[in-house]
Protein backbone atom coordinates (compact mmCIF):
# COMPACT_ATOMS: atom_id res chain seq x y z
CA UNK A 1 0.00 0.00 0.00
CA UNK A 2 1.47 3.26 -1.25
CA UNK A 3 2.20 5.26 2.14
CA UNK A 4 2.23 9.32 1.76
CA UNK A 5 2.87 11.93 4.61
CA UNK A 6 0.47 14.71 4.69
CA UNK A 7 1.91 18.04 6.07
CA UNK A 8 0.07 21.06 6.91
CA UNK A 9 1.31 24.39 6.70
CA UNK A 10 1.65 26.91 9.65
CA UNK A 11 -0.92 30.09 8.70
CA UNK A 12 1.19 33.35 9.32
CA UNK A 13 1.10 37.51 8.13
CA UNK A 14 3.99 38.93 6.29
CA UNK A 15 3.79 42.97 7.54
CA UNK A 16 -0.46 43.49 7.55
CA UNK A 17 -1.48 42.46 4.40
CA UNK A 18 -0.05 39.18 3.72
CA UNK A 19 -1.37 36.19 4.26
CA UNK A 20 1.10 33.16 3.92
CA UNK A 21 0.97 29.06 5.07
CA UNK A 22 4.55 27.86 5.65
CA UNK A 23 4.83 23.87 4.59
CA UNK A 24 8.57 23.76 5.29
CA UNK A 25 10.47 23.13 7.33
CA UNK A 26 7.60 21.13 9.31
CA UNK A 27 7.86 18.95 12.97
CA UNK A 28 7.61 15.92 10.79
CA UNK A 29 9.45 16.85 7.44
CA UNK A 30 12.13 19.17 7.73
CA UNK A 31 13.13 19.83 3.77
CA UNK A 32 12.43 17.65 0.70
CA UNK A 33 15.39 17.33 -2.10
CA UNK A 34 17.01 20.40 -1.53
CA UNK A 35 13.39 22.69 -0.01
CA UNK A 36 14.12 23.49 3.28
CA UNK A 37 11.82 26.29 3.18
CA UNK A 38 8.23 26.73 1.64
CA UNK A 39 5.96 29.87 2.03
CA UNK A 40 2.48 30.23 -0.23
CA UNK A 41 1.84 33.99 -0.16
CA UNK A 42 -1.71 35.04 -0.48
CA UNK A 43 -3.48 35.18 -2.94
CA UNK A 44 -4.57 38.51 -0.93
CA UNK A 45 -6.23 41.69 -1.94
CA UNK A 46 -3.35 44.35 -1.56
CA UNK A 47 -5.43 48.15 -1.58
CA UNK A 48 -4.64 51.37 -2.63
CA UNK A 49 -1.77 52.81 -1.56
CA UNK A 50 -0.93 49.92 0.10
CA UNK A 51 1.79 46.87 -0.87
CA UNK A 52 4.33 43.54 -0.03
CA UNK A 53 7.30 45.78 2.48
CA UNK A 54 9.88 43.73 3.31
CA UNK A 55 12.82 45.53 4.05
CA UNK A 56 16.63 44.55 3.30
CA UNK A 57 17.64 41.31 5.77
CA UNK A 58 20.68 38.66 5.43
CA UNK A 59 21.09 35.33 3.70
CA UNK A 60 23.75 32.81 3.62
CA UNK A 61 23.88 29.08 2.65
CA UNK A 62 20.88 29.19 0.07
CA UNK A 63 19.38 30.07 -2.81
CA UNK A 64 16.14 31.84 -3.22
CA UNK A 65 13.48 30.99 -5.76
CA UNK A 66 10.56 33.28 -6.24
CA UNK A 67 7.32 32.50 -8.35
CA UNK A 68 4.01 34.26 -9.06
CA UNK A 69 0.89 33.63 -9.86
CA UNK A 70 -0.56 36.97 -9.88
CA UNK A 71 1.17 40.71 -8.58
CA UNK A 72 4.50 42.01 -9.30
CA UNK A 73 7.43 42.58 -6.76
CA UNK A 74 10.49 44.53 -7.43
CA UNK A 75 13.84 42.36 -6.05
CA UNK A 76 16.65 44.40 -5.05
CA UNK A 77 20.10 42.96 -3.46
CA UNK A 78 23.78 44.01 -2.33
CA UNK A 79 24.99 42.73 -5.70
CA UNK A 80 23.72 45.73 -7.07
CA UNK A 81 20.27 44.27 -8.63
CA UNK A 82 17.43 45.74 -9.35
CA UNK A 83 14.31 43.70 -11.23
CA UNK A 84 10.88 43.10 -11.20
CA UNK A 85 9.38 39.62 -11.18
CA UNK A 86 6.01 38.91 -12.63
CA UNK A 87 3.76 36.18 -13.25
CA UNK A 88 5.66 32.83 -14.35
CA UNK A 89 9.50 34.75 -13.98
CA UNK A 90 11.48 32.85 -11.77
CA UNK A 91 13.69 34.76 -9.47
CA UNK A 92 17.00 32.53 -7.91
CA UNK A 93 19.19 34.47 -5.96
CA UNK A 94 22.58 32.50 -4.60
CA UNK A 95 23.39 33.41 -1.02
CA UNK A 96 26.43 31.69 -0.73
CA UNK A 97 28.77 33.35 1.61
CA UNK A 98 26.15 36.24 2.05
CA UNK A 99 23.64 38.57 0.54
CA UNK A 100 21.23 41.35 1.47
CA UNK A 101 17.92 41.99 -0.44
CA UNK A 102 14.86 43.70 -0.24
CA UNK A 103 11.14 42.70 -1.79
CA UNK A 104 8.72 45.39 -2.57
CA UNK A 105 5.56 45.90 -4.01
CA UNK A 106 6.76 48.21 -7.23
CA UNK A 107 5.17 51.87 -7.26
CA UNK A 108 3.51 51.09 -10.32
CA UNK A 109 1.55 48.32 -9.00
CA UNK A 110 0.24 50.66 -5.27
CA UNK A 111 -1.96 53.17 -7.43
CA UNK A 112 -4.80 50.57 -7.46
CA UNK A 113 -5.96 47.56 -5.49
CA UNK A 114 -3.96 45.01 -6.70
CA UNK A 115 -3.76 40.61 -5.91
CA UNK A 116 -0.40 39.08 -4.58
CA UNK A 117 0.00 35.23 -5.08
CA UNK A 118 3.29 33.42 -5.39
CA UNK A 119 5.49 30.75 -3.73
CA UNK A 120 8.85 31.38 -2.26
CA UNK A 121 11.11 28.87 -1.02
CA UNK A 122 14.76 28.28 -0.31
CA UNK A 123 17.14 25.57 -1.71
CA UNK A 124 20.01 24.34 0.86
CA UNK A 125 23.09 24.74 -1.46
CA UNK A 126 25.75 21.95 -1.33
CA UNK A 127 28.12 21.78 1.40
CA UNK A 128 31.63 22.63 -1.17
CA UNK A 129 30.01 25.49 -2.06
CA UNK A 130 27.13 26.64 0.49
CA UNK A 131 29.99 29.04 1.63
CA UNK A 132 30.64 30.30 -1.98
CA UNK A 133 30.25 33.57 -3.93
CA UNK A 134 26.60 34.98 -3.94
CA UNK A 135 24.91 35.10 -7.54
CA UNK A 136 21.56 36.58 -8.72
CA UNK A 137 19.69 34.69 -11.91
CA UNK A 138 16.20 36.16 -13.29
CA UNK A 139 14.87 33.56 -16.05
CA UNK A 140 11.41 35.22 -17.58
CA UNK A 141 8.18 33.11 -18.04
CA UNK A 142 9.47 32.75 -21.67
CA UNK A 143 12.10 31.21 -21.43
CA UNK A 144 10.59 27.94 -19.41
CA UNK A 145 9.30 25.55 -20.83
CA UNK A 146 5.19 24.81 -20.74
CA UNK A 147 3.77 21.46 -21.73
CA UNK A 148 0.23 20.76 -22.89
CA UNK A 149 -1.13 16.94 -22.24
CA UNK A 150 -4.71 15.42 -21.89
CA UNK A 151 -5.97 18.23 -18.66
CA UNK A 152 -2.99 18.79 -17.70
CA UNK A 153 -0.85 22.11 -18.12
CA UNK A 154 2.96 22.40 -16.66
CA UNK A 155 5.37 24.40 -16.23
CA UNK A 156 9.03 23.16 -15.81
CA UNK A 157 10.47 25.89 -13.64
CA UNK A 158 13.79 23.81 -12.57
CA UNK A 159 15.24 20.41 -13.36
CA UNK A 160 13.81 17.90 -15.87
CA UNK A 161 9.96 16.28 -15.98
CA UNK A 162 7.46 14.91 -18.52
CA UNK A 163 10.12 15.19 -20.79
CA UNK A 164 11.28 18.99 -20.50
CA UNK A 165 14.08 20.39 -18.97
CA UNK A 166 14.26 24.23 -16.95
CA UNK A 167 17.39 26.55 -18.29
CA UNK A 168 17.46 27.37 -14.65
CA UNK A 169 21.18 26.31 -13.24
CA UNK A 170 21.02 25.08 -9.76
CA UNK A 171 23.35 23.33 -7.32
CA UNK A 172 21.99 20.15 -6.83
CA UNK A 173 19.71 17.60 -8.71
CA UNK A 174 16.55 19.82 -8.46
CA UNK A 175 12.66 19.73 -9.53
CA UNK A 176 10.36 22.29 -9.39
CA UNK A 177 7.40 21.80 -11.39
CA UNK A 178 3.74 24.10 -11.23
CA UNK A 179 1.19 21.96 -12.77
CA UNK A 180 -2.99 22.89 -13.97
CA UNK A 181 -5.12 20.06 -13.93
CA UNK A 182 -8.88 19.91 -14.94
CA UNK A 183 -11.39 18.41 -12.31
CA UNK A 184 -11.39 14.96 -13.20
CA UNK A 185 -8.62 14.61 -15.13
CA UNK A 186 -4.80 12.79 -14.02
CA UNK A 187 -1.14 12.75 -14.48
CA UNK A 188 1.67 10.13 -13.50
CA UNK A 189 3.97 11.91 -11.38
CA UNK A 190 7.11 11.06 -12.19
CA UNK A 191 10.07 9.04 -9.83
CA UNK A 192 12.86 10.22 -11.61
CA UNK A 193 14.18 12.12 -8.08
CA UNK A 194 15.02 10.41 -4.85
CA UNK A 195 12.72 12.68 -2.89
CA UNK A 196 9.55 14.13 -4.03
CA UNK A 197 6.72 16.37 -2.41
CA UNK A 198 3.25 17.83 -3.66
CA UNK A 199 1.99 21.09 -2.70
CA UNK A 200 -1.47 22.01 -3.09
CA UNK A 201 -1.94 25.43 -4.19
CA UNK A 202 -5.48 25.69 -5.06
CA UNK A 203 -8.31 22.80 -5.49
CA UNK A 204 -8.23 19.32 -4.55
CA UNK A 205 -6.63 16.30 -5.14
CA UNK A 206 -6.46 12.76 -5.03
CA UNK A 207 -2.52 11.32 -5.07
CA UNK A 208 -2.67 7.17 -5.21
CA UNK A 209 -6.22 6.77 -2.49
CA UNK A 210 -5.64 9.63 -0.50
CA UNK A 211 -7.36 13.06 -1.31
CA UNK A 212 -5.26 16.47 -0.57
CA UNK A 213 -6.62 19.68 0.12
CA UNK A 214 -5.65 23.24 -0.66
CA UNK A 215 -2.28 24.13 1.05
CA UNK A 216 -1.51 20.81 2.30
CA UNK A 217 1.92 18.79 1.37
CA UNK A 218 2.33 15.51 0.44
CA UNK A 219 5.59 13.84 0.79
CA UNK A 220 5.88 11.39 -2.07
CA UNK A 221 7.21 7.29 -1.01
CA UNK A 222 10.78 6.90 -3.15
CA UNK A 223 10.82 5.02 -6.35
CA UNK A 224 7.50 5.25 -6.58
CA UNK A 225 5.13 6.74 -9.71
CA UNK A 226 2.11 8.34 -8.22
CA UNK A 227 -0.95 9.17 -10.14
CA UNK A 228 -2.53 12.26 -9.32
CA UNK A 229 -6.34 13.28 -10.23
CA UNK A 230 -7.88 16.56 -9.92
CA UNK A 231 -10.97 16.98 -8.26
CA UNK A 232 -12.01 19.92 -9.58
CA UNK A 233 -9.93 22.22 -11.52
CA UNK A 234 -6.72 21.79 -9.21
CA UNK A 235 -3.51 24.14 -8.97
CA UNK A 236 -0.46 22.09 -7.22
CA UNK A 237 3.68 22.49 -7.43
CA UNK A 238 5.34 19.27 -7.97
CA UNK A 239 9.45 19.32 -6.19
CA UNK A 240 11.98 17.49 -4.78
CA UNK A 241 15.18 16.20 -6.03
CA UNK A 242 18.32 14.76 -4.26
CA UNK A 243 18.97 14.06 -0.61
CA UNK A 244 20.70 17.28 0.89
CA UNK A 245 23.92 15.97 1.48
CA UNK A 246 24.77 16.63 5.14
CA UNK A 247 22.24 17.88 8.01
CA UNK A 248 21.64 21.63 8.04
CA UNK A 249 21.08 24.45 10.90
CA UNK A 250 18.04 26.56 10.23
CA UNK A 251 17.87 30.19 12.28
CA UNK A 252 16.12 33.29 11.22
CA UNK A 253 17.23 33.88 7.09
CA UNK A 254 20.12 31.72 7.59
CA UNK A 255 20.99 28.04 6.31
CA UNK A 256 24.19 26.52 6.94
CA UNK A 257 25.45 22.88 7.84
CA UNK A 258 27.82 24.51 10.07
CA UNK A 259 26.38 26.28 13.29
CA UNK A 260 29.69 28.71 13.50
CA UNK A 261 28.43 29.79 10.12
CA UNK A 262 25.26 31.03 11.30
CA UNK A 263 26.76 32.47 14.46
CA UNK A 264 29.04 34.13 12.40
CA UNK A 265 26.66 35.64 9.43
CA UNK A 266 24.53 37.16 12.90
CA UNK A 267 27.18 38.81 14.39
CA UNK A 268 28.16 40.24 11.08
CA UNK A 269 24.33 41.48 10.21
CA UNK A 270 24.30 43.40 13.85
CA UNK A 271 27.50 44.84 13.36
CA UNK A 272 26.96 46.05 9.83
CA UNK A 273 29.43 43.86 8.59
CA UNK A 274 29.69 41.44 5.10
CA UNK A 275 26.15 42.04 3.78
CA UNK A 276 27.02 45.24 1.71
CA UNK A 277 24.22 47.79 0.96
CA UNK A 278 21.04 47.58 -0.74
CA UNK A 279 20.77 50.34 -3.48
CA UNK A 280 17.64 52.86 -2.52
CA UNK A 281 16.89 51.46 0.26
CA UNK A 282 17.90 53.03 3.85
CA UNK A 283 15.55 50.08 6.13
CA UNK A 284 17.32 46.90 7.23
CA UNK A 285 15.24 44.01 9.52
CA UNK A 286 16.68 43.66 12.64
CA UNK A 287 18.24 40.80 14.17
CA UNK A 288 15.86 38.85 16.41
CA UNK A 289 16.15 39.08 19.97
CA UNK A 290 16.19 35.20 20.46
CA UNK A 291 19.26 33.54 19.32
CA UNK A 292 20.47 30.72 17.04
CA UNK A 293 20.56 27.44 19.12
CA UNK A 294 23.18 25.53 20.42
Amino acid sequence: MTTLLRLNGRNEIVGANLPVTRALPHRDRRHIGPFVFWDHMGPAELPPGAGVDVPPHPHIGLATVTYLFEGAIEHRDSLGTELTITPGDINLMTAGHGIAHSERSPASERDTARRIHGLQTWLALPVPVEDGQADFRHYPAASLPILEEGGAWINVLIGSAFGATSPVAVASPTLYAVVRLAAGSSLTLPADYAERGVYIVEGELALATERFAARELAALPEGEPIIATAHGDTLFALFGGAPLDAPRAMWWNFVSSRRELIDEAAQDWENGERFGQVPHETERLPLPKTRPPH
